[in-house]
């Protein structure tokens, strides 16, 4: 075990050999790190939190009671192999959130972002990828081998389906089942998932200009209504616009996915 001197560990902690604790560290009561665990600079588990399996938590983490972070994948397949986790900077993890690691056949990491808030009863599975800055709300689960993009609000209550990519600054509505990749800056909300427009709010607060945001919402309308196929439209937006989201949304669309689309409400 190798604990820096500045580090801060409650005596009913259960620290296991190998572990490796990080200056500024704070350990709560009755919390467990396993033998594979890394904790950075500034980790603070409050308390009762399991850190454990093949491990990395990033430089000023937070991780509240009860979460359990780094035990095996929910994947019957799973046979015990070494696979790991790694959770980014300045991540807030609350209470009861479990981040499994993943597995051989899906990558054997399963990855989290900087600065990301995971709310109360959120799960993250196997071989999942979070992005950056990615926010979801209370008991949201992300099934194994999804892509969450950077700048993600994932609203309470809300599932994600295995192998869903959720394109960058997308927002889902709460209780929302997802079953198709999400396109950069969408709006999909209704139980079973619709594409309901654009995420505007975020364009925003994140600084688009108003000429970007003009374009973004022409694309939408050519998506929804355009002529031929969803492909087809996807193809043409890039060749018919020149801002940098509006190609983003073309390259997510025409890029390798094992998901169909959620196509704009209303489409033809």
């Amino acid at each position: 075990m190798s604990i820096h001197g500045t580090a801060v560990i409650h005596p009913s902690a259960v620290i296991d050999d190998g572990a490796v604790i990080g200056p500024d560290c704070f350990i709560g009561p009755f919390s467990v790190v396993g033998p594979e665990v890394t904790l950075q600079r500034g980790v603070e588990l409050k308390s009762h939190a399991v850190v454990t399996g093949w491990t990395d938590i990033g430089e000023e983490t937070t991780i509240w009671p009860f979460a359990s972070v780094g035990e095996v994948p929910q994947d019957l397949k799973f046979k015990g192999e070494r696979t790991r986790l790694e959770v980014g900077a300045r991540c807030r993890i609350r209470e009861g959130a479990t981040l499994n690691t993943g597995t051989e056949g899906g990558g054997g990491v399963t990855r989290v972002g900087d600065d990301c808030l995971l709310m109360t009863g959120v799960h993250i599975g196997h071989d999942a990828i979070v992005g950056n800055r990615v926010v979801m709300a209370n008991n949201v689960a992300i099934a194994g081998h999804c892509h969450i993009g950077d700048d993600v609000v994932i609203g309470g209550l809300s599932g994600i389906h295995q192998f869903v990519r959720i394109g960058r600054g997308a927002i889902i509505g709460a209780v929302t089942m997802v079953t198709n990749d999400v396109i950069p800056y969408g709006l999909v909300q209704a139980p079973r998932g619709e594409l309901d427009g654009l995420n505007l709010v975020g364009l925003k607060r994140r600084g688009v200009t108003r000429a970007e945001i003009t374009q973004l919402r022409a694309a939408f309308q050519m998506l929804a209504q355009g002529e031929g196929t969803f492909h087809d439209r996807a193809e043409r937006l890039a060749e018919d616009f020149d801002a940098v989201h509006v190609r983003e949304i073309s390259e997510f669309i025409l890029s390798a996915s094992d998901r169909s689309f959620l196509t704009p409400k209303g489409a033809k």
